[in-house]
């Protein structure tokens, strides 16, 4: 919304600069976008007077003018036709330089010149040239009793300053130049002056001629009406068009700019109907008809749906409610009586209407917010004094008000320790008690501890409490309210098992080369039972039918991204997922949860590098065993041929055991997969439950010292049968003696001549005492034990 400053002064004395009242303004809620100078860049151009005007000799459009300031006469070569000798018009001399407009984008600086033949001495300026108006028929006429000589922003009182305001939705009370200096009078503590004016009525009384009928009291609460006659419609006076300029609206006539004025300064809409073009004697204020059609004043024919309001005479529709009156009832300079509406619409309707039709209007802008319904006939009589003041006329005897039900000011109590304590603030109830009423908010009751107020019925954003707080804060200054660092008690919480466990797997995995994946949790059903048989869980309303199931594996998700790697030429993938799985139950019960870890990998073990082999089902076997003995603080564990997983190369997959629990598989996708899937590298594949490795997660760490003692190493070389595994050989050498700290395998045979379905392995102990320095007799004591405990368990045979 556009403000004059001297038009704001009229209410409110202002003793800060422009710039500092704009900062004023935003700190209280009504944002500053831009504060514009009106007659910035026209301090040189001066009122000068016609003296005489000749046709240019060799220019049939062109004139010769004689032109004076008073003191010195200026010959100029003008186009215009709009102006006769002894006007008064605005003159640029020689050297002025005229700031850029819509006419001049880059300015124009005034030079002597000659055109057509003829010297010109400068310009004599048309309103779109200056930037005071969008458009103009000719050059600047100006008022008759302004002197020759003066500055043409003092003639014209353009010395003015336009502040550029942004209107919150819920501030139609600042909707006006009167609502703007309620706010100034409140912030700056001065008394606010409502605008005076008389009303002489020397007509008949308004009840003989005219009859107010409201047939929809829901969309139109109160409609009120002044009758005029004998007004004379003409040209508004300067300070009106001046007026009305300045805040970004076009003069038309002083009756309907009087309107707009009015609108301006209150926000209260006004309509003015040409009376002798309205039928009978009723005004009828109606929802409409549906597909019932009226022409509005923008010569638009427009249809209307039964949520539409129209103001109608005897015979026919003659407004559209709210936003815009019809043509066929318009004022012209042949008008003589007229019939002045104001009125209060329910904002909804007109807000709907104002969409549905894309008809935006002054008038819909404030109605759809909501204007004060109590100020309907003040703004009324406003208007009527006015016409009376420029066009003349003889006003009715009174005014018609149908106001039905009488909206009144809303009750709100008030805590002041609330106030202090929301506010993060220290203020008396007399100090909020001050700034309330300069808000003109009426105090009914108050004591230290709370204040009961009446809302005035212009402030409809204000209906709670907090609404209240917030009118305090905003007078107090929210730049004054003290910055206070909260008091926040830390506290630290324990990180679960879980997820410091899940934490250690990943770091694990991404030391180790691997990429952390997160999929959906629903897959694709044919994807999903293809890694498992158990069944599914159907989504009730899946978004494709690529993802209509919810998962019940990890893996689906990560041989698709395996997948989509492979199709970019992506060829060294490591990739794991830890989530969430669902498995289905019986009975139509919820899933079952479970949380796993899930890896795959495929490509080589280090990207180029010459020679370099892939990695394999050890390497993925190694980072598991890490990571699970970091997990659990035991080295008991063990991995067992595993030939129940279908989608598991048979010979090439082993279930992870820890003690006697198994906690989820590692093996190679079985090539019949892969070649389904379509995929022609070797994929490994680890999966974990995370809910049975929790069971073995132990957090305490326990230390010892550096060996004191040297070890003692002893070799065995095995014959056994192929289906013992090493990771069993290996947990019985272990189990013989407190004295073995390690065991490995160093070798590995198998060949026909050491006997059908036989195999030699060769086995490393490392034997260490922390009392003593161990003697061979000492080793080869355990090394007979550990021999004598294979062959018993095992059936192994020491190799000769």
């Amino acid at each position: 919304m556009l403000v004059p400053l001297n038009w704001l002064k009229e209410y409110v004395e202002i003793d800060v600069s422009p710039e500092e009242l704009g900062e004023m303004l935003t700190m209280a809620g009504l944002e500053l976008e831009a504060l514009h100078y009106r007659g910035k860049g026209l301090e040189d151009i001066l009122v000068a007077q016609i003296k005489k005007i000749d046709k240019h000799p060799n220019a049939d459009r062109l004139s010769l003018c004689i032109v004076t300031d008073g003191t010195t006469d200026y010959n100029v070569v003008c186009g215009a036709t709009n102006m006769k000798a002894d006007d008064k018009v605005a003159l640029a001399t020689i050297g002025t330089l005229i700031p850029p407009t819509d006419k001049f984008a880059d300015g124009l600086k005034i030079k002597k010149s000659k055109i057509r033949g003829e010297v010109s001495e400068g310009m004599l300026c048309a309103s779109n040239e200056l930037g005071l108006s969008e458009s103009s028929d000719g050059i600047m006429i100006l008022p008759d009793d302004v002197v020759p000589g003066t500055k043409l922003i003092d003639a014209l009182s353009l010395n003015d300053a336009v502040f550029e305001i942004a209107i919150t939705p819920n501030r139609p009370d600042c909707l006006s130049i009167f609502g703007i200096a309620r706010e100034v009078a409140a912030i700056l503590g001065k008394t606010l002056k409502a605008p005076e004016y008389s009303l002489k009525e020397e007509g008949e009384d308004i009840s003989s001629i005219i009859d107010v009928k409201i047939n929809n009291d829901e969309g139109c609460l109160r409609y009120s009406c002044r009758y005029i006659e004998g007004v004379s419609v003409a040209e508004s006076p300067d300070w009106l068009k001046n007026r009305l300029e300045s805040c970004g609206i076009r003069s038309i006539n002083n009756v309907v700019d009087i309107t707009n004025y009015v609108l301006l300064e209150y926000g209260q809409p006004l309509h003015a109907f040409n009376n002798d073009l309205l039928k009978g004697k009723e005004i009828v204020v109606r929802y409409a008809e549906n597909e019932e059609v009226i022409t509005t004043l923008d010569c638009i024919e427009r249809k209307l749906t039964p949520d539409d309001i129209l103001i109608c005479d005897e015979e026919k529709p003659v407004a559209l409610g709210g936003i815009m009156g019809g043509l066929n009832s318009e004022v012209t300079e042949s008008t003589k009586n007229i019939l002045l509406e104001s009125a209060y619409f329910d904002p909804p309707t007109i807000r709907k209407t104002s969409k549905r039709t894309g008809l935006r209007s002054d008038s819909s802008y404030r109605f759809e917010r909501g204007v004060d319904p109590n100020n309907v006939v003040n703004a009324l009589n406003r208007a009527a004094s006015l016409i009376l003041e420029l066009a003349g006329g003889k006003l009715s005897k009174s005014e018609v008000d149908v106001y039905k039900k009488e909206i009144l000011p809303s009750e709100v109590n008030v805590s002041v320790e609330r106030i202090n304590r929301v506010l993060g603030i220290n203020i008396t109830s007399s100090e909020i008690v001050e700034i309330l009423k300069s808000l003109e908010i009426e105090i009914v009751e108050s004591d230290d501890s709370l204040l009961k107020l009446l809302i005035p019925t212009f402030r409809v954003d204000i209906t709670r409490e907090v609404d209240v707080i917030e009118e305090v804060g905003r007078m107090v200054g929210y730049n004054n309210i003290p910055t206070v660092t909260p008091y926040v008690e830390m506290t630290t919480n324990e990180i679960a098992p879980s997820r410091k466990m899940a934490d250690q797997l990943k770091q694990t995995f991404i030391s180790s080369g691997f990429y952390e994946a997160v999929n959906y949790s629903f897959e694709d059903p044919e994807l999903i039972k293809l890694f498992n048989s158990e069944g599914t869980i159907k989504i009730l309303n899946p978004l494709t039918s690529e993802s209509s199931d919810m998962r019940t594996s990890l893996l689906p998700g990560l041989v698709k991204d395996l997948q989509l790697n492979l199709s970019r030429q992506v060829g060294d993938v490591r990739l794991f997922e830890a989530g969430k799985v669902f498995m289905p139950t019986r009975d139509g019960q919820l899933p079952k949860e479970e949380k796993r870890f899930t890896a795959i990998s495929t490509g080589k073990r280090q990207p180029e590098v010459w020679d370099n082999e892939d990695i394999n089902l050890f390497d993925l076997k190694s980072i598991i065993t890490k990571c699970i003995e970091t997990i659990t603080h035991s080295s008991d564990i063990s991995f067992s041929k595993s030939t129940e997983i279908k989608f598991l190369h048979p010979g090439k997959s082993s279930s992870i055991m820890i003690q006697d629990t198994e906690i989820g598989f590692i093996g190679e996708l079985h090539p019949d997969y892969s070649e389904k899937l379509g995929i022609d590298k070797t994929v490994n594949i680890l999966d974990i439950d995370l809910d049975k490795l929790l069971k073995h997660y132990s957090s305490d760490y326990q230390f010892t010292q550096l060996p004191r003692y040297p070890s003692v190493r002893r070799d065995i070389s095995l014959i056994v049968d192929n289906n013992i595994s090493a990771g069993e050989m290996i947990k019985k050498v272990n189990s013989v003696s407190e004295l073995v700290e390690d065991a490995w395998i160093f070798d590995y045979f198998q060949s026909d001549t050491l006997g059908k379905d036989k195999k030699s392995v060769g086995i490393s102990i490392l034997l260490r005492s922390d009392q003593k320095t161990l003697t061979d007799e000492d080793a080869n004591k355990v090394q007979k034990q550990a021999i004598s405990e294979l062959n018993n368990s095992l059936g192994a045979e020491l190799r000769s």
